[in-house]
């Protein structure tokens, strides 16, 4: 088992998604390939997903993740790391980092994922 398989309680595979958005499913992939959304592959049939979280209530990816998944990529983290460094509690935000995104408050989030590549 994974860092993220202990942190996030809720996931969907990509086809999900998309019937869910009522997007295509190239839509979806686009949105993996350019850092709006970020998944790993999980469970015995190997099948990537992505957090729920990750979403907003149209199946469609949360405002400020694309950015902050930049800044996380540029500090070196992969997908497994940049997933649970959102859904890992930190003491100094308070909270998850992916429960700030959510709210719109995306600058402490940000700062904090800066602060990592130096």
């Amino acid at each position: 088992m994974n860092g993220s398989e202990e942190l996030v309680d809720a996931w969907l595979p990509l086809p999900d998604i998309a019937e869910q958005s009522g997007l295509g499913i190239s839509k979806i992939r686009r949105y993996i390939e350019d850092g709006s959304l970020v998944g790993v592959r999980r469970t015995d049939r190997d099948i990537f997903q992505v957090p729920s979280l990750f979403l907003d209530e149209d199946a469609r990816p949360i405002r400020h993740l694309q950015g902050t998944v930049t800044t996380l990529r540029d500090a070196g983290f992969d997908d497994e790391a940049t997933i649970v460094w959102l859904f890992t509690p930190d003491e100094s935000l308070p909270g998850r980092p992916i429960d700030l995104l959510r709210a719109g408050s995306k600058t402490e989030v940000r700062r904090r994922a800066q602060a990592l590549a130096f």
